[in-house]
């Protein structure tokens, strides 16, 4: 790897790091200002295992796909469907805004719900399979864009190796047990109300993203065949 190389790839990993926090700064930020206080103790064990979560993906990435975290850190990605453009900001949305006013004016401010501390416990275990298998994903997709496209120009092929031996869409699982395992770790049901919402815009990705690749991408029919599943191990 020559210096340049290095170089930009070094700065990738310093921005994605950077936007990472910044992100989840934002999230702490909605979530204890809806709190009307600071003293939720499981909110914090909850932002410091997200803090954890996103810096080991990013090393991991930088590692073992550094191309890809390049990539992803893009603005602007020539032929992006612009439904999920759409999908894609209103999911960020639910996450970052929607979840954690939820989540604080429950558990913070009103305590219309009040759940036990085994489902941290419980909670705990989507959030660590989630971190394994989004990160799986990661490392054996050179073409895990945010945002769906045919990358024409990056040589696109069907990937049929690691979790994609399981299901055909396992970034899409990763973030569907990251979001379940919230309300459980925060101790908040109505928390469950956003996360549903998050799920539903995950599901409808998953349908037109798999409708598109069926269309345009090469092989893929072929590899549908193979691996049944979309989302959902042995049921959907």
């Amino acid at each position: 790897m020559d210096k340049n190389t290095s170089k930009r790839l070094r700065r990738a990993g310093i921005k994605q790091v950077l936007l990472s926090c910044l992100l989840l700064t934002i999230e702490i930020i909605i979530f204890f200002i809806s709190a009307g206080h600071t003293n939720v103790p499981r909110a914090w064990i909850f932002f410091s295992a997200t803090f954890v979560y996103l810096i080991v993906s990013t090393a991991a990435l930088y590692k073992f796909n550094p191309e890809l975290l390049v990539h992803r850190l893009k603005r602007k990605r020539e032929d992006s469907k612009l439904w999920d453009e759409i999908l894609v900001r209103a999911n960020n949305l639910t996450v970052l805004i929607a979840v954690p006013a939820t989540a604080g004016l429950d558990v913070g401010r009103f305590h219309w719900s009040d759940l036990g501390i085994e489902t941290a416990v419980l909670g705990f275990a989507p959030f660590i399979v989630s971190t394994i298998l989004l990160n799986w994903a990661m490392i054996v997709n050179l073409h895990f864009e945010p945002t769906v496209r045919i990358q024409k120009d990056r040589d696109h092929k069907v990937i049929t190796s690691g979790p994609y031996k399981i299901v055909r869409h396992p970034g899409y699982l990763a973030g569907v047990l990251f979001t379940s395992s919230i309300p459980l770790i925060l101790g908040s049901i109505l928390t469950f109300i956003p996360t549903g919402i998050y799920i539903l815009l995950i599901i409808t990705r998953t349908l037109l993203e798999d409708k598109t690749l069926q269309k345009e991408l090469e092989g893929y029919p072929e590899y549908a065949k193979k691996v049944k599943h979309k989302l959902i191990p042995r049921i959907w």
